[in-house]
């Protein structure tokens, strides 16, 4: 499955969780990360949701996590 991987869209909150090791939780962003409307899990669509879990599984495959070292 293709996904729409725009900054702060489903897909790359699901990335973003995972990468700086927060739990899942879905959600996304209007427009910009964190100065636009923030959608919830229970406002997303199924596809959304199935896009933010893609995000994160897809970056816990890859094991990018961030290095707070």
């Amino acid at each position: 499955m293709k996904y729409d991987k725009r900054h702060g869209g489903p897909y790359d909150r699901g990335s973003a969780d995972s990468y700086y090791r927060r739990g899942r939780n879905p959600h996304y962003f209007v427009g910009a990360t964190y100065s636009s409307p923030e959608i919830t899990a229970d406002k997303m669509s199924k596809e959304e949701i199935e896009a933010y879990y893609a995000g994160y599984n897809d970056n816990e495959k890859d094991g990018n996590f961030k290095d707070w070292g």
